[in-house]
């Protein structure tokens, strides 16, 4: 869990920081999650890249609030440069319209989310919660793309050949049926294709996805593959 900035009655709070060039936007998405989600707790505004990146040093807010098209911020590659400001924030993607180069690039840089500004605030709301718990909500948006998943997984599977390790590792700690599913997510398949193809519930494919991420120890799946393929566990 991300640092929140305390506890008010019982409910943690979760302190977020909203980038967005449009003031009634802003103003209105304040409004509406101060009042439908007591435990957000907004502490601070910015309407370009700039202030928002010195107001994230300054308030180390769990959660950021991207609007993916502001002005002063050198595209999505300003994901990176929140996380290296505050190394555990978890940045949301907010986007007028549904764009796959966007979704690519938010994923490529670490977002934990990537949302259309249309979306119900309650649902919003349950999204922040889930990111400064850590989870990576991205990944099911970008695998549901078939398209769109493949670019990314070669991207993971090129950032993997970087960084192959030397010695060969002592264990695998997957068991075969797991390695199986790691391979059938690094070729970009689906939950559904997964357990079509291993004829398997897709329960069971959410189970042994599970399974291996406690295993590696990592947030996503997507993580899982990277570490899979420095391992040498499955191919690109």
């Amino acid at each position: 869990m991300q640092e929140s900035a305390g506890e008010i009655s019982g409910v943690e709070i979760i302190t977020v920081l909203i980038i967005d060039d449009q003031p009634i936007f802003r103003a209105g998405l304040r409004h509406m999650l101060s009042a439908m989600h007591p435990g957000l707790e907004i502490v601070g505004e910015a309407s370009n890249g700039e202030d928002g990146l010195r107001l994230v040093e300054e308030l180390s807010p769990a959660v950021v609030l991207l609007n993916a098209e502001v002005e002063g911020l050198d595209g999505l590659e300003a994901i990176r440069e929140l996380k290296r400001r505050v190394s555990n924030i978890s940045v949301i993607v907010m986007t007028n319209r549904d764009d796959e180069e966007k979704l690519f690039y938010a994923i490529k840089y670490g977002a934990a989310a990537y949302v259309l500004k249309t979306m119900d605030v309650a649902e919003l709301g349950q999204v922040i919660r889930r990111a400064a718990g850590g989870e990576y909500l991205i990944n099911d948006s970008v695998l549901a793309k078939p398209v769109l998943a493949s670019k990314v997984l070669k991207s993971f599977r090129d950032l993997a050949e970087e960084h192959d390790q030397v010695a060969e590792p002592l264990y695998i700690p997957l068991s075969s049926r797991e390695v199986q599913v790691l391979d059938y997510i690094a070729k970009g398949n689906s939950n559904k294709e997964i357990a079509r193809a291993m004829t398997i519930s897709d329960q069971t494919v959410k189970n042994h996805i599970t399974s291996i991420m406690r295993k590696l120890a990592v947030n996503d799946r997507t993580q899982a593959v990277v570490y899979a393929m420095r391992q040498g566990w499955i191919k690109g």
